[in-house]
């Protein structure tokens, strides 16, 4: 390895900021530099408790200026367009062109926003502006019907992001009792599945439908959505009345990754294997969304195994700078904690097995102290 390689890590998320705090731990001589739109991180997972007003977005959105100077970070603002030279330099709008020894792409995914009168819909997961939107609609609304459901990726049918979906629908089901207003306000889950969250387990699928039908909540399953409409939701199955459209598309990768002129999955995302290394590259890596890994149908897109992905990323980028192959693979674990506000069902699965324990309030704490115990790196 030269004495201080120049590791060039593209995103701002969990699978980037993973890397960095790997990275720094285990190569203290290394150049490490940061590429992302602004020096900000957002905590996803929390958006959630937005629209019952639990979180607020300033709650959320942390600067990252003394993670960067603690770590050592050098941040160039800018915006990610594609790569040239087999990875070996990045380019940007803004920042210029960024040589690397080796590369981290940890850039995240982004949805397919391919459905006819998609922006009728509001994504929670867009971010803060988005979760805000949704949280000022319900509050505005007296009466009528929310209807809320994902979608997936034609071609890598994975590549969902279905969790916050069944959190928002029971925190929307809890604040509507809280607020009095739930016998006015009706909900219906809608999912192309007719059996939604399967990825998380059959124990998962039968709980969530039984949470469903134990809260009222009206479900319109097995019909593929064909678009929306000021008047509801249009799918195979028929038509859905709604005064407020919550879904969350389908993911694909990164808006740039077809000028990186690196090998992409049938879904859009950066083809890797089980080291984390990007198809016909060298010293080209990818934690996170952006990148589409072997393994079960599944594997989750999430921030823990966003986490995972970074750690092996790192290991083997190092002994790649020291010309050595690589050894770490990332454990396939999916671990969720469907929230209601007030309570939380724990959902765990491995390749060895899949576990639903029951809603209690014992798992919505776990969820706000690891949110905590997350931020407190970037807050202190």
């Amino acid at each position: 390895m030269t004495p201080s390689p120049r590791i060039v890590i593209l995103g701002a998320g969990f699978a980037a900021l993973g890397a960095v705090r790997e990275l720094r731990r285990r190569a203290p001589q290394a150049r490490i530099t940061l590429v992302a739109p602004k020096a900000e991180f957002v905590y996803l997972p929390s958006l959630i408790w937005i629209p019952s007003g639990l979180r607020q977005g300033s709650d959320l959105m942390l600067s990252l200026d003394a993670f960067f100077k603690d770590h050592r970070v050098e941040f160039v603002a800018g915006r990610v367009t594609g790569l040239a030279d087999g990875g070996r330099t990045v380019l940007t709008e803004h920042g210029g062109n960024i040589a690397n020894d080796a590369l981290i792409i940890a850039t995240g995914g982004r949805f397919i926003k391919k459905l006819p009168g998609i922006e009728h819909a509001l994504t929670l997961c867009e971010g803060i502006a988005s979760a805000e939107a949704i949280r000022d609609r319900v509050n505005a609304m007296q009466s009528g019907r929310i209807a809320l459901g994902f979608g997936g990726n034609p071609s890598e049918p994975s590549a969902m992001r279905g969790g916050p979906m069944f959190e928002l629908l029971f925190g929307l089901d809890t604040q509507l009792r809280r607020q009095g207003k739930r016998e006015r306000i009706e909900l219906t889950f809608f999912n192309a599945a007719a059996e939604p969250g399967k990825r998380l387990g059959e124990k998962a699928v039968s709980g969530l439908l039984a949470e469903m039908a134990r809260r009222r909540i009206d479900t319109h399953l097995g019909h593929k959505p064909l678009g929306f409409s000021e008047k509801g939701v249009d799918t195979e199955g028929g038509h859905i009345n709604a005064d407020l459209i919550l879904f969350m598309p389908g993911l694909t990768g990164p808006v740039w990754a077809p000028g990186a002129n690196l090998p992409l999955s049938p879904g859009g995302f950066f083809q890797a294997d089980e080291f984390c290394r990007v198809a016909g590259a060298e010293r080209v890596f990818v934690a996170g969304d952006a990148g589409s890994y072997p393994g079960p149908d599944w594997m989750p897109k999430q921030a823990h195994m966003a986490d995972l992905q970074a750690k092996a990323a790192v290991e083997n980028l190092l002994l790649a700078l020291d010309n050595k192959a690589p050894t770490a693979r990332f454990k396939v674990e999916l671990i969720c904690i469907v929230d209601t506000i007030d309570q939380g069902i724990l959902v765990y699965r491995d390749l060895k097995r899949s576990v639903l324990l029951p809603s209690s309030r014992i798992f919505h704490w776990a969820k706000r102290w690891f949110e905590g115990h997350y931020l407190k790196m970037f807050r202190s």
